[in-house]
C-alpha cells in the first residue's frame, strides 16, 4: 500500500504524464445508445515510453526495496522489537513477602567427599507445624482441583465407589512397596536376597538404568524441618546422581511423564525438601540439585528430570508463595472460628 501511494504521488507531480479526462458516456439501455461508436481508450494517448521510464524510476527508489530483514526493521521501528518470551502471568510476577534463601551461605558449596557409611534416617515427628504435602494440597489452584475432581468422577463412573476405593488403596500400597524396595537396594544394610526379590518388581526394573548412576547415599526416608519457615517433610533420598548431590524424589505413574511439566507440583516438593535440608542442623551438607524419577509398573524405562541450581531457585520462589498462601488461609480460618 505504501509503494502504491508513492507511485501515485510521483505520477501526479510528473509533467510527462498527462491524461485528458474522458467525455461522459451515456449508459442508456436504448438501442440508439448501443449503436453508438465506442470511444477510444484514453490510456492509449499516453506516451508509453515516458510512462515506463517513470514507473521504473519510482520502483527502483531505494526506500521501496523490501526484504525480510527490512520488514523486520520497519516493524521494530514502528512497534518495537519482537519478543520471543511470553508475558509473565500475575503469579509469576508476585514476589514472596517472607523471602528466605534456598541455599545456606554458611555451608560450603563444594561437594563433601566424606559421607557417613550409614545414611541418615531421621523419623518424622508429628508436630503442629504443617508438612510439605499438606501445604501443597491446601493451596492447589482451582484448575488443579477441577481436573483432579473430574478424573475422580470418571474413575467412579467406570469402577464404582467401592472399586475406586480399592483402586486408590492399591496405588498407595504399590507406591509404599516401591519405596521400601528402593530403600532396601540403596541401604548398605540391605541383604542380597532382598535385593534380588525387589528386582522382580516392574517399578524397580523401570529404574534400573537410573540406579546405575546413583551412589554416595546420605539420607533415606528421612525427616527434615525448616526452623525459619516452619514446615516439615519426609524426603525419599539424598544421594549423588552422576556425581552430583541431589534430593531425589521417586514417583510412580500409570501414564508416561517425559517432561518436567508433567509432574505437576513435584518440583515444589523437591525444592521444599532441599531448602529444609540446607538449613536443618541435622544435616551437615548442602544440596543444590533435585531429581524427580518417574517409574512405570510395566517396567518401561523411567523418566529422570534433573533440576539444576537455577531451576531450583525458580521453583523455590513458587514454593514460598504457596507457603505464604497456606499461612494466610490458616490465619483467616482461625479468625472466622468462634471463640
Amino acid at each position: 500500500m505504501k509503494a502504491f501511494q508513492i507511485i501515485c504521488r510521483h505520477l501526479r507531480n510528473s509533467r510527462f504524464f498527462l491524461v485528458q479526462p474522458a467525455p461522459l458516456v451515456d449508459f442508456s439501455t436504448s438501442s440508439y445508445s448501443w449503436g453508438r461508436k465506442k470511444k477510444g481508450n484514453p490510456y492509449e494517448e499516453v506516451d508509453q515510453e515516458k510512462y515506463s521510464h517513470l514507473v521504473q524510476s519510482v520502483l527502483s527508489f531505494r526506500g521501496l526495496t523490501q526484504t525480510p530483514e527490512s520488514l523486520f526493521q520497519e516493524d521494530a521501528l514502528l512497534y518495537g522489537p519482537v519478543s520471543n518470551h511470553k508475558s509473565p502471568t500475575e503469579d509469576e510476577r508476585r514476589v514472596p513477602q517472607n523471602w528466605f534463601p534456598i541455599f545456606n551461605p554458611e555451608r560450603s558449596e563444594k561437594p563433601n567427599t566424606s559421607h557417613p557409611s550409614v545414611p541418615l534416617k531421621i523419623p518424622l515427628q508429628r508436630k503442629v507445624i504443617p508438612s510439605v504435602t499438606r501445604v501443597l494440597q491446601q493451596t492447589m489452584t482451582s484448575k488443579q482441583i477441577f481436573y483432579l475432581e473430574r478424573w475422580k468422577q470418571r474413575m467412579i463412573q467406570d469402577l464404582g465407589e467401592d472399586g475406586f476405593a480399592e483402586y486408590t488403596s492399591n496405588i498407595f500400597l504399590q507406591g509404599k512397596q516401591f519405596h521400601e524396595s528402593l530403600e532396601s537396594i540403596l541401604s548398605p544394610q540391605g541383604t542380597l536376597k532382598k535385593r534380588d526379590e525387589n528386582l522382580e518388581s516392574g517399578y524397580i526394573e523401570s529404574v534400573q538404568h537410573i540406579l546405575k548412576d546413583v551412589g554416595g547415599v546420605r539420607a533415606l526416608e528421612s525427616a527434615v524441618q525448616h526452623e525459619h519457615l516452619n514446615y516439615v517433610g519426609l524426603l525419599d533420598c539424598v544421594a549423588e546422581y552422576q556425581g552430583k548431590l541431589c534430593v531425589i524424589d521417586w514417583k510412580t505413574s500409570e501414564k508416561p511423564k517425559p517432561f518436567l511439566r508433567n509432574t505437576f507440583d513435584n518440583p515444589l516438593q523437591v525444592v521444599a525438601y532441599m531448602g529444609a535440608v540446607n538449613h536443618d542442623t541435622n544435616y551437615s551438607f548442602q544440596v543444590q540439585r533435585g531429581l524427580i524419577v518417574v517409574a512405570y509398573k510395566d517396567g518401561s524405562p523411567a523418566h529422570a528430570h534433573l533440576m539444576d541450581a537455577e531451576l531450583c531457585s525458580q521453583y523455590w520462589t513458587k514454593w514460598l508463595l504457596r507457603l505464604e498462601e497456606y499461612t494466610e488461609k490458616e490465619k483467616s480460618q482461625h479468625i472466622q472460628k468462634p471463640g
